[in-house]
């Protein structure tokens, strides 16, 4: 996985938060020991999150078009196959069947694999974003006077006044603003 990108982005995240600190990009008008975030919204609703997810979503279309296209194929093939059934011999259409047949499995597995792949992608590039949204939140924590910034999810009740998701939400759009990070390579 190339590092530059995300080292780069990382830095810029922790130089934008650090320059928060004497200049805060957006106050966190909040004064409180705990704070709250949901992190599902915090990159499905920041701007890098949008484009992450468009771009995954396109490439899941194409996947399932691809997908469709092979199972067109496939039935094709076997209808072929079906037809012929009745000009060979048992033993004959028996060794065409199970070649068919390996061929669907192989193709079912290569498939699958594709999808673990792009989910995979995804999961990676939301851990990465997660990891650079750090010091972002480091820094309204401090700023709050707070302790902790607890998942919104994992607390049975709480009020609004704590969850910081929507001020991270903007500090993350500037602070990442053009920041792209490369997917694994293979």
């Amino acid at each position: 996985m190339p590092l530059r990108p995300l080292v780069h982005g990382l830095a810029l995240a922790v130089f934008c938060a650090v320059s928060a600190q004497a200049q805060p990009l957006v106050r966190a008008p909040i004064e409180s020991p705990i704070l709250t975030i949901d992190s599902d919204t915090l990159f499905e609703d920041s701007r890098f999150g949008r484009q992450t997810i468009e771009e995954f979503e396109k490439r899941g279309a194409a996947l399932a078009s691809e997908n469709r296209s092979i199972e067109e194929a496939l039935e094709a093939e076997e209808k072929d196959l079906t037809a012929l059934r009745a000009t060979m011999t048992p033993i004959e259409f028996r060794t065409l069947a199970d070649a068919f047949d390996q061929k669907v499995q192989e193709t079912r597995r290569t498939q699958e694999a594709k999808n673990r792949e792009l989910n995979s992608e995804l999961e990676s590039r939301r851990v990465m974003f997660l990891n650079a949204a750090a010091p972002v939140l480091e820094q309204l924590m401090r700023e709050a006077g707070a302790a902790v910034v607890l998942e919104r999810r994992s607390i049975f009740i709480s009020s609004n006044a704590v969850d910081i998701t929507q001020i991270a939400i903007n500090r993350l759009n500037v602070v990442l603003n053009g920041v792209e990070f490369a997917p694994e390579q293979q």
